[in-house]
């Protein structure tokens, strides 16, 4: 924007960024494999294919493609720091705990404090379903027990994502979790924008 450009008040600006990508664990490193055109999917053989026990009817199968773009150290998660206990975090989804590191980087990065900031601070966000409750967790844990499925939930329903992370960092602004499947990013600009500068 240049310096002889009116501000009309519906200006927003983008004062802190983080996230994790295949390749590159922050956005820094994300732009660098941008502008250096690295190809950041990673490609398997079918040894390691038959390691992470995928059928060999499937990964044998012509249309089946040997690829996926892969997140580096997802399980290196440090729960103490979100105030959760070890086994909490076991029953978490992937995607909110990397949502819980992401958004504190995001705050880190624009410089404020969200238990010291005085005024709001909105969340918006988007998640896929819950692969890992359904392949990991509903096997491993005795669903009966009530406060364990309460946790559980919790932990795995994309719905949460906003709302759960907003308590945990105090965000007091909005709080919503918008899903319009591949487009979710994208499809929530425009409601972002009208919350924000209303």
């Amino acid at each position: 924007m240049s310096d002889t450009a009116e501000l009309n008040g519906l200006e927003i600006a983008i004062i802190g960024m983080a996230g994790k990508f295949p390749g590159a664990d922050n956005v820094k490193d994300f732009w660098k494999n941008l502008e250096n055109g690295v190809e950041s999917v990673t490609f398997f053989t079918d040894q390691e294919l038959e390691a992470n026990h995928v059928d060999s009817q499937l990964y044998k199968n012509p249309k089946y493609v040997k690829a996926a773009c892969v997140l580096n150290d997802i399980e290196k998660f440090d729960p103490s720091f979100f105030g959760l206990t070890p086994r909490e975090a076991e029953t978490m989804d992937p995607q909110l705990r990397i949502f819980l590191e992401c958004s504190w980087e995001a705050l880190e990065d624009s410089g404020y404090d969200p238990y010291r900031y005085e005024g709001k601070i909105g969340l918006f966000s988007s998640s896929g379903m819950s692969t890992y409750l359904l392949r990991n967790i509903m096997s491993a844990y005795d669903l009966r027990n009530s406060q364990q499925i309460r946790q559980i939930w919790l932990g795995n329903d994309p719905n949460y994502i906003s709302t759960y992370t907003s308590y945990k960092y105090n965000l007091k602004g909005p709080s919503f979790n918008i899903q319009t499947a591949c487009s979710s990013s994208l499809g929530g600009n425009p409601f972002m924008r009208c919350t924000v500068t209303h």
